[in-house]
């Protein structure tokens, strides 16, 4: 049987929300962080080839990186709305956001983060010209290319209900940790209607719900 071993407070969330939005038939263990320094256990760091979450287990298969573990059990349910068919009018939507989820927006929000981690924690005497560097990468780097994937996110959530097309599909699932963390930030506010009637439609949204319910907490923001 397909098991997802599920991290708390992981991007293993989307993997576990995946599997609900299907209807999939799978076994779910749940491993606890370490109190003090907030990392996975042993036992997940030995099961992940990255001792990293998510990771699944189905037979003797062990699997990590979240797009290969959507693209995996999405194989098995090949009459699944939640990927569009090829040749549908949606698939190239779905394929741009489904690869922008992991390909682009996650890393720029990556550097985004290690920006701002420098600027909290640069030793004193380095600390000018450490925040200076970081500012002008920000600028330069990150801040443009998250601004112009907002604005294509807004763009394109204008003229359906979800990233592509009318129904969920794993592209949002995704999507959705970065989409959270750009709120969380700031950079998804008043200027993106759309985004933030997408990101309230996902909290409503059933499958969302039952995962976690499962997960076990209360709100997105404590879930990923």
């Amino acid at each position: 049987m397909l098991t997802l071993h599920h991290l708390e407070y992981s991007q293993s969330f989307r993997i576990l929300w995946l599997l609900e939005a299907l209807g999939a038939d799978y076994e779910l263990v749940t491993y606890k962080r370490n109190p003090r320094t907030q990392l996975a256990p042993k036992a997940y760091k030995r099961l992940s080839p990255l001792s990293s979450a998510p990771v699944i287990t189905d037979g003797d298969l062990v699997l990590a990186e979240s797009s290969a573990i959507m693209d995996y059990i999405l194989d098995k349910y090949p009459k699944s709305r939640l990927r569009p068919a090829a040749g549908s009018k949606y698939r190239t939507r779905y394929l741009f956001w489904f690869h922008a989820a992991q390909g682009t927006m996650m890393p720029v929000l990556l550097v985004d983060t290690l920006f701002l981690m420098m600027r909290k924690r640069s030793p004193l005497p380095l600390k000018p010209l450490i925040l200076g560097m970081a500012q002008l990468i920000r600028l330069v780097f990150a801040k443009p290319r998250l601004d112009g994937l907002l604005a294509l996110a807004e763009r394109d959530l204008g003229s359906s209900k979800w990233f592509a097309g009318p129904q969920l599909t794993a592209a949002d699932i995704l999507l959705s940790y970065s989409m959270v963390a750009a709120q969380k930030r700031g950079l998804i506010n008043e200027a993106h209607p759309n985004c933030l009637r997408w990101l309230e439609q996902m909290e409503e949204e059933p499958s969302f719900i039952r995962a976690l319910e499962k997960d076990g907490r209360e709100s997105i923001t404590l879930s990923m």
